[in-house]
């Protein structure tokens, strides 16, 4: 599988990466229902083997749950994929929803939680989940950067900003990555952000391309509507109408393009993101050996 340069790291990344969220389970406000682990370590020990060099992760999937699984899966093997994880979204004991904190005490007891469930002596790719509160941007920013410097994690990134808080961290620290969110269906930052990443050499990994498996080619009206009260989805407007009907349409229409390829309409969809210049790579959710399948020809599909 060929490599991408990661913005200004020196990580060269598969085209596609893991994303942990939904095998982090249904114990949390944006969960995706229930999950077992077994299937989880199976479809990240799949992965690893296909080629997939990395592993994008939270402490809030499953409120630590999706750290953990992730170093289960990866234990005793010597070839581990780079491990990508967050900071910024906390939750107190035995709650469901998680609350936004960027102060400096707060972020540096997560690194340490995070580095206790990852069973990591280094975090490769260390990322603010969300921008907010708006006031404490700039402190928790530094101090990410210094957690770098401290070497605890080796390179620092930024998740659902805009060009504005862009410029902030850049006064402060070097930005070597952005996660927003890209697909068929949300565009948005194809007008400023790609373009401004794209100028100042920051790496680009997008996650949903496959609109949370909206646009995989398995979702069905009738499988939406049995939707788990514990899937998050299920309260998504993307999985409601008027828009459903645009989207399952769309899904037809790349149903046609992977079928001529003898391809997935899922491989389809995550192929279409990694078209554009800006972006590095793609962060796919699976959640059991069958959907690493069905996705990992999206890293060769032009």
């Amino acid at each position: 599988m060929k490599t991408r340069q990661l913005g200004n790291t020196d990580m060269q990344i598969s085209p596609i990466g893991f994303g942990a969220w939904a095998i982090g389970g249904g114990n949390w406000s944006f969960g995706w229902g229930e999950q077992d682990d077994n299937d989880s370590i199976a479809a990240i020990k799949r992965a690893v083997s296909l080629g997939i060099n990395w592993i994008d992760t939270a402490p809030a999937y499953g409120l630590g749950h999706s750290e953990e699984v992730v170093a289960r899966a990866l234990k005793g093997r010597p070839d581990k994929p780079y491990i990508f994880t967050k900071c910024s979204l906390v939750w107190k004991e035995g709650e469901r929803e998680t609350t936004s904190n960027l102060k400096a005490e707060s972020i540096r007891r997560e690194v340490e939680g995070s580095l206790r469930r990852l069973q990591v002596e280094v975090i490769d790719l260390y990322q603010m989940h969300w921008p907010t509160p708006d006031e404490d941007f700039e402190e928790g920013w530094r101090t990410m950067a210094e957690l770098q410097k401290e070497g605890k994690v080796r390179y620092i990134g930024l998740s659902n900003c805009n060009v504005s808080q862009m410029r902030r961290a850049m006064k402060i620290a070097p930005i070597s990555s952005l996660q927003p969110p890209y697909s068929l269906v949300k565009r948005e930052i194809e007008q400023e952000i790609l373009p401004f990443c794209q100028a100042n050499n920051i790496g680009v990994i997008v996650y949903s391309p496959m609109q949370s498996g909206l646009l995989s080619g398995q979702m069905t009206r009738e499988r939406i509507a049995q939707l788990p009260e514990n899937d998050w989805r299920k309260r998504s407007e993307e999985f409601q109408e008027p828009k459903l009907s645009r989207n399952l349409a769309l899904v037809e229409k790349l149903r046609e393009i992977a079928i001529l390829y003898q391809r997935t309409p899922a491989e389809a969809a995550i192929a279409w993101t990694l078209m554009n210049p800006a972006v590095t790579g793609a962060i796919v959710g699976a959640r059991n050996v069958k959907q690493v399948d069905t996705i990992v020809g999206a890293a060769e599909f032009r």
